[in-house]
């Protein structure tokens, strides 16, 4: 299975929660509070995506962090090589640093990069702004339960 781990995860959400602030500055521990990770957890992030250009650190009595872009120009790709590095389902990418003991022979050879690339290319279509959109609850339709005259689920009323 291909899953992000939890620190990409975290990171998504403590770089919502500073677009939230829009450019306000905001220390670690008041992202912290906010999102409820743990300080150290954040701590920890905010380096990271620091040396991926991603925030900017302020020193100081008034100092904190800042996205370095507005959301809807970070990319969710951004975020994952920031926290994991490069993209890839395997090792079998044009560039790796790591050989594979079959690759001189492999059928496959060269056609994960087209996995690879179209996986790449979909995380940079999205950007920190689209996941900041929140769907509606589950299992209810927009409209339902307010006022707007809506029709309720199954056609209820």
């Amino acid at each position: 299975m291909f899953r992000l781990n939890r620190l990409t995860d975290y990171a998504v959400v403590v770089m919502s929660q500073m677009a939230l602030r829009g450019e306000e500055t905001r220390s670690a521990q008041q992202i912290s509070e906010d999102t409820g990770v743990p300080l150290p957890t954040v701590s920890k992030l905010l380096n990271l995506l620091g040396r991926a250009k991603l925030v900017i650190s302020q020193r100081g009595a008034s100092g904190g962090y800042t996205l370095s872009a507005g959301p809807e120009e970070i990319t969710v790709a951004q975020i994952i090589q920031a926290m994991e590095g490069p993209i890839a389902l395997t090792a079998c990418v044009d560039g790796a640093e790591e050989s594979c003991d079959a690759e001189s022979f492999c059928p496959m050879r060269g056609n994960w990069n087209k996995v690879n690339g179209a996986i790449r290319q979909a995380l940079t279509s999205v950007t920190l702004a689209d996941m900041m959109v929140f769907p509606p609850a589950f299992g209810i339709a927009p409209g339902v339960g307010d006022d707007t005259g809506a029709p309720s689920p199954a056609g209820k009323q």
